[in-house]
């Protein structure tokens, strides 16, 4: 099969690679849409070692199961493998189970190719209304939805529903929709990026600023630099909470002396439990997310010109989505 492989820093070869095998209790998924995220930026620049070059990256994908009893099923993809007689899982939070893996991250190669295979429980039907385009949004939306679940449900009863969501790719894009879809009455995202703000507000109906300024009792990370914890932990108002999704990088920005002062609530994010996805799939199914409109598409093969443009700032929508 042909795969988008990363060979090393800033380097990416569109080649043919073994075709994968499934194990019994997977199915093989032919892919139709896979897209690019900031993980796997993060890995393309060098900077996550836990997806080490030679690899194939990629962990939003939808397409079609192959074979088998589900042959022709349409499907999105669930990512996150974890084990289901752990502690975290038989609790509801496999996000947290200790021997979790991840397509993308060895030893499971990730979508950026013809074939990916995966467990069947991993694996939300996909209804006919529904592009495969659009089921690719999935992965990214589940972040968003369980990071906007875990900030509502921690906001105090008497604060107004008001949140800043700072970045406006596809996690901040993704979370400013899951907090309106749960009853935020104001979102404000803030995206420094000309042309990523007029695609939000004229594609998306979002309300943007260049550079925020005014304080939210929810505040949303979607980007992760130690400036954006330092907006972050500056804009919250006293008892609000932080939501924090963005892997920027690692150290550095949160005023701690300030949020232990003003009892700010800080939560750190990863991923989504299997109830976080296949709820986020029914939000998307049903319309609750909007249009979900705001991806450009491009061919698996100039995936490499697609991660230096992401790299260079010239992509205006959220998300590129990549066609094996």
């Amino acid at each position: 099969m042909k795969a988008l492989v990363y060979t090393g820093v800033e380097e990416l070869e569109f080649r043919d690679v073994a075709d994968p095998t499934p194990a019994d209790d997977h199915h093989l998924i032919r892919i139709d849409s896979v897209g690019i995220c900031g993980s796997d930026m993060h890995a393309y620049l060098g900077h996550d070692e836990r997806r080490p070059a030679p690899l194939i990256l990629g962990h939003e994908g939808a397409g079609k199961i192959v074979g088998g009893p589900r042959d022709g099923e349409r499907v999105t993809i669930n990512p996150l493998v974890s084990d289901p007689t752990s502690a975290a899982s038989l609790s509801g939070r496999e996000n947290l189970c200790p021997s979790r893996q991840i397509i993308s991250m060895p030893p499971r190669e990730g979508a950026f190719a013809q074939y990916v295979p995966m467990l069947g429980r991993n694996l939300v039907t996909v209804p006919d209304h529904v592009s495969f385009d659009q089921a690719a949004l999935a992965e990214p939306m589940a972040v968003s939805w369980h990071s906007a679940r875990l900030g509502m449900a921690a906001l105090h009863e008497a604060d107004p529903r008001k949140a800043l969501v700072i970045g406006g790719g596809a996690i901040g894009l993704a979370a400013a929709l899951a907090l309106k879809a749960m009853g935020c009455e104001e979102v404000i995202v803030a995206e420094p990026n000309a042309a990523r703000r007029s695609y939000l507000e004229l594609h998306c109906d979002m309300e943007t600023v260049a550079a925020a300024a005014e304080p939210a009792p929810l505040v949303v990370d979607a980007v992760g630099y130690a400036a954006t914890r330092k907006l972050a932990s500056a804009l919250a108002t006293p008892g609000g909470v932080i939501v924090h999704i963005g892997l920027g990088e690692d150290d550095g920005g949160l005023d701690i002396r300030r949020m232990t002062l003003q009892e700010i609530t800080f939560i750190g994010t990863y991923t989504y439990t299997a109830q976080d996805f296949r709820d986020t799939c029914a939000a998307m199914f049903d319309g609750r997310l909007g249009a979900l409109d705001w991806t450009e598409t491009r061919p698996l093969s100039e995936g490499a010109a697609a991660f230096a443009d992401i790299r260079a700032g010239r992509v205006p929508a959220p998300k590129i989505i990549l066609k094996p």
